[in-house]
């Protein structure tokens, strides 16, 4: 693709890499075919190809529009097109850089900055969260079924870790909203690792992909740099990976170095933390399982829902699939498994009528076969298949601390 953007662009180091990018897209449209916005919404603008198009408009003319905002909104950030491009286009980079112009130009109406402001404020605070939850289940029989379905009837911890030492130590990653709605994914993650002989620390934070994703850079790096000063004295103990069970976060700390490449007092460090940071399915990949292995894990059909970021974001589509397999677990296919279900972070609350049309369409393959439990891989994936259905939803590591204990 021809670019035309200013010299003055192009000196600075984005400015380069969105001309890059750019000019690697060669307007083929098979990225169109796995868009899940354009397969509902038809419009070439809220497809992958129409918004590279209006990226580069924007780029060029150095002028974003509100309509131009609205149309890289609608974008669930799923990567589907990624996987599916031909030329190796970064989408997903430029879709940061363009959204991040729109935003820095573009003024939002009063509702949408309070709406943003507030989930910036409270989401990534699993203290405050807590509270809030908590009031809102004190009029979860009032709730709407499908609000129900996501608001837990209680909100406190689960039993403690186990605590025995052992010479080998990982970091567990809590997260901000996995800990106060699901803590028993990361206590099943707890106890799968302990039985390899493994000691999980926890390890706080948010890991800032909520407000990467909402284009709010100065918070995003104030919190990736909190991390690191948090996490490093556990790294420099002897942590030998930093382990998450939400893969929505993998991406983000997995780009910390590229966040930091120009902080000399982080850079080094980020890059360490990136190097050690896995999803639970690529750490455990690596490990004997042979002791999870259970005839009685076939006994009763699941259905495993990927999250895109397993696999699109970190390119292991089909990986837990062939992991649960093997330990002998009984698993129906999926169509259209490449397919977002609309939960995609804070997409599902800002985009909500979008978000809704996916998951009822997702839901749709999931229980054909008549499942007993959906199976899922991220937090965000798990509280919103559980609210467009009667299905139990649970994380996949679960399943494995379930059966095989």
């Amino acid at each position: 693709m021809r670019t035309f953007l200013s010299d003055s662009l192009r000196r600075t180091p984005v400015g380069r890499e969105a001309d890059e990018i750019l000019r690697s897209c060669v307007h083929c449209g098979f990225c169109n075919a796995t868009c899940p916005t354009y397969q509902v919404l038809g419009d070439e603008r809220d497809g992958p190809r129409g918004r590279i198009y209006l990226i580069k408009e924007m780029l060029e003319n150095n002028a974003a529009t509100r309509e131009t905002q609205h149309h890289l909104d609608r974008c669930l950030t799923c990567r589907a097109c990624e996987t599916t491009c031909p030329s190796g286009v970064q989408y997903n980079r430029l879709l940061e850089i363009g959204r991040a112009a729109a935003e820095s130009s573009v003024k939002r109406p009063l509702t949408e900055r309070l709406q943003r402001e507030f989930i910036l404020r409270t989401v990534p605070r699993p203290a405050l969260f807590r509270q809030l939850l908590s009031l809102a289940g004190l009029f979860r029989p009032l709730l709407p079924v499908a609000v129900k379905k996501v608001v837990p009837e209680s909100v406190s911890k689960t039993e403690c870790w186990p605590e025995t030492t052992r010479p080998r130590k990982v970091l567990l990653l809590e997260g901000c909203v996995q800990p106060v709605t699901a803590p028993r994914i990361n206590l099943a993650a707890a106890k799968i690792l302990d039985r390899l002989g493994i000691q999980a620390i926890p390890a706080t934070g948010c890991c800032g992909a909520l407000s990467h994703h909402l284009s709010r850079e100065e918070k995003t790096l104030a919190t990736v740099k909190s991390n690191i000063d948090l996490w490093w004295p556990l790294v420099e103990a002897g942590a030998e990976a930093i382990i998450l069970t939400a893969s929505g976060c993998a991406p983000t700390v997995g780009d910390y170095g590229r966040l930091l490449e120009w902080d000399r007092n982080y850079a080094e460090r980020a890059q360490k933390i990136s190097a050690l940071s896995h999803d639970i399915s690529a750490f455990l990949e690596r490990e004997d399982l042979g002791q999870f292995a259970n005839s009685a894990n076939g006994d009763q059909r699941i259905v495993f829902h990927s999250p895109c970021t397993l696999q699109h974001g970190l390119k292991r589509a089909g990986r837990v699939e062939t992991l649960l397999e093997g330990l002998g677990f009984n698993l129906n296919p999926v169509q259209d498994a490449h397919l977002c279900c609309g939960s995609a972070g804070s997409y599902s609350i800002l985009q909500k009528k979008l978000s809704q049309q996916l998951l009822a369409a997702k839901i749709e393959k999931l229980e054909e076969g008549e499942p007993a439990v959906i199976a899922t891989a991220n937090i965000g994936c798990l509280m919103h298949l559980q609210s467009g259905t009667g299905r139990p939803v649970k994380h996949w590591i679960e399943l494995l601390d379930q059966q095989s204990g």
